[in-house]
């Protein structure tokens, strides 16, 4: 089996440059919320357990789901985010594990992009996790201004995940993500040449 690496960061803290740069190096790299996405199309499985639950109110007119009516539903209600995680958690939680197998038989090494992974107990599954790292004031305001979010729905959003500071703590390597794209990409290199990244406080 390959080595296996986990990626993680949090709303808006830059996973996407790190995945991306990984891409054009010719690594295979899994993303959790491109699946969720697959998943979330007409007829698929995350697709039908949404309907069945929220009713067909969540559906547009060409018959996909309104994503952002589905995510005020689940934000808006502890009980509705409960059950979200756990439904559909599990069902992407089999979907990852039937591509991770996939993947260990043909690559040396492979990454998951996993934006919960802490979270939702994906760390065993992997030799390494990377965080991408932000303060975050810096996340917030990328994240207000990607989003086009006040700052009062932004901070509800990323306080309904872990803080990068607590998920700081269970990451075998930081890449710290307040610089540049240019700062972020040399730490990357550094790691892929099997040195360390930003020194853990």
């Amino acid at each position: 089996m390959g080595k296996i690496i986990g990626i993680t960061g949090g709303i808006a803290s830059g996973k996407s440059t790190v995945t991306n740069f990984l891409r054009e190096q010719g690594f295979q790299v899994v993303d959790a919320d491109q699946l969720v996405h697959q998943l979330q199309k007409p007829g698929e499985r995350l697709y039908q357990v949404l309907v069945q639950h929220f009713g067909q109110e969540i559906i547009l007119e060409n018959g996909e789901l309104n994503r952002p009516l589905l995510a005020s539903l689940i934000f808006s209600n502890p009980e509705e985010r409960e059950w979200s995680k756990r439904t559909q958690g599990e069902i992407i939680r089999e979907e990852l594990a039937a591509l991770r197998e996939q993947l260990a038989q043909t690559e040396a090494i492979f990454f998951m992009d996993i934006p919960l992974l802490f979270e939702q107990d994906y760390a065993t599954w992997f030799d390494e996790t990377w965080l991408v790292y932000v303060d975050h004031d810096i996340q917030l305001e990328r994240f207000m201004k990607r989003d086009h979010l006040s700052r009062e729905v932004a901070e509800s959003r990323l306080s309904a995940q872990w803080s990068l500071e607590e998920k700081k703590k269970f990451s075998s390597h930081i890449l710290d993500n307040n610089g540049s794209r240019d700062q972020l990409v040399v730490q990357v290199v550094k790691l892929l040449e099997g040195g360390d990244s930003c020194a853990r406080d």
